[in-house]
């Protein structure tokens, strides 16, 4: 058994389908769209086989995204290395993301750092 993939609702789904393309190395379908319900989505592949769906439609509710909170937590990335975490974690700051803790090593041995990115939900960076 595997993971499919992972399903994330955003706002501006070009701009997250960017953001993963970007800074993630996803390689991204021609996209979905119901023209009767509104509903678009995106799926983000990753060379390791990973998918990420991203999706909108109309009306949705956007609640505030507290980083301590039950359910999503976030989506962790392998960037290969420690310097590759480095790069792409300054890479992100300079960008304007919001670091809210590493690059560093954690308690049980993982190095990592963790940015909120797009609409406020956090992305882990680790090797």
């Amino acid at each position: 058994m595997k993971i499919e993939h992972i399903a994330l609702y955003v706002n501006d789904l070009e701009r997250a389908r960017d953001f993963f393309v970007n800074y993630f190395g996803g390689h991204s379908n021609d996209g979905y769209h119901n023209k009767t319900t509104g509903f678009r989505s995106f799926f983000i592949s990753f060379d390791d086989g990973a998918r990420l769906e991203l999706m909108n439609k109309p009306d949705m509710v956007d609640s505030e995204k507290h980083l301590n909170r039950t359910g999503y937590a976030h989506l962790a990335f392998s960037a290969g290395s420690k310097e590759k975490v480095d790069e792409l974690t300054e890479k992100l700051q300079n960008d304007g993301f919001r670091i809210v803790s590493g690059p560093r090593t954690t308690g049980d041995g993982y190095y990592e750092s963790c940015v909120v990115a797009i609409e406020d939900n956090q992305i882990e960076i680790t090797i």
